[in-house]
């Protein structure tokens, strides 16, 4: 059976919602995936052949990807860029730096030669690839209080969606979000696979909250560093490299840039959308007291005893 058939047969046999910013999605390996992803998460999970030197930034949609991406990026490159003044996130948006593999997946896919390869990924843990979850290869995964990944997301895919695309109403956003029904969700079991493998194998999947990063980004930064096994020497301390990291991933460096405001990621997407107020609590200006009380109690519900929390 050709692919493109075997495709069409699977997409038939699904269940089907809108998303938050794409016309259909479907209930794919028990999260909602975008239809026109499903043929690249297919040759991900079938094909694809990791290697133990491979580096997987993970995260839920809007859960400071972009963030996370950047910093990977400048800390795996710092000794073939030592200069900050001509650096590749000076001119390029994080996104095109790491890729995200689900949409790298072609037949035809062109995987880069120079190790470690480094991928952005919005999977969740359970439908990644055997090879992935066999080798040494290390994942980083970054998660953000929910309240402001419903807000950042609204924001978001309305601002990229299609034109055709009815616009969501926050009322009618918010009740999908809390059954789960968003671009990768259901948000608490991508949240808690990713934290369960973190607490089970800790060499392997580095768990960090965006909040934490936001508190003190240079720890937060040597401690990535030590965890990819590229940790900072005592010189690199000493001439104060980690700041210089963290100033150049930070939220405000890289919403100032050209490259950043504007140009496109993909042909409905622009740079600019990945950076709006990188702010935490920003959804005090949006939820009523209901839609507070009910949101917290979903978080209570799903994450019970699981050891996961976050500040309200």
């Amino acid at each position: 059976m050709e692919a493109n058939a075997e495709d069409e047969i699977i997409l038939s046999s699904l269940p089907i919602e809108r998303g938050f910013g794409t016309p259909s999605m479907c209930l794919f390996q028990e999260f909602w995936c975008p239809s026109t992803l499903v043929k690249g998460l297919n040759i991900f999970h079938k094909q694809f052949e990791a290697k133990d030197s491979d580096i997987f930034v993970a995260s839920f949609p809007k859960s400071g990807t972009t963030w996370l991406k950047a910093i990977t990026f400048a800390i795996v490159n710092r000794q073939s860029l030592s200069s900050i003044d001509n650096h590749p996130l000076l001119t390029s948006n994080p996104h095109q730096l790491i890729p995200f593999i689900e949409i790298m997946c072609r037949d035809d896919a062109d995987w880069p030669s120079t190790e470690p390869r480094v991928f952005g990924t919005h999977t969740p843990l359970p439908s990644l690839p055997n090879s992935i979850m066999e080798c040494n290869c290390k994942i980083i995964y970054i998660c953000r209080n929910p309240f402001d990944i419903f807000v950042s997301a609204w924001i978001f895919f309305d601002n990229i969606k299609q034109e055709s695309l009815t616009p969501l109403k926050i009322e009618e956003a918010f009740e999908m979000y809390c059954d789960g029904i968003i671009e990768f969700g259901p948000w608490w079991s991508h949240m808690l696979g990713y934290w369960k493998e973190s607490l089970a194998k800790p060499d392997k999947v580095l768990f960090l909250k965006y909040e934490d990063l936001k508190d003190d980004a240079n720890f937060q930064v040597k401690r990535i560093a030590e965890f990819l096994g590229f940790p900072f020497t005592q010189e690199e301390e000493n001439n104060q490299v980690i700041e210089s990291i963290s100033k150049l991933c930070s939220f405000e460096e890289m919403k100032n840039l050209e490259v950043n405001k504007s140009g496109l990621l993909f042909p409905s997407v622009e740079n600019k959308s990945f950076f709006r107020k990188g702010e935490s609590r920003d959804w005090v200006n949006y939820f009523s007291p209901s839609m507070t009380e009910k949101l917290s109690q979903i978080m209570e519900e799903k994450f019970g005893e699981s050891g996961l929390s976050f500040m309200i």
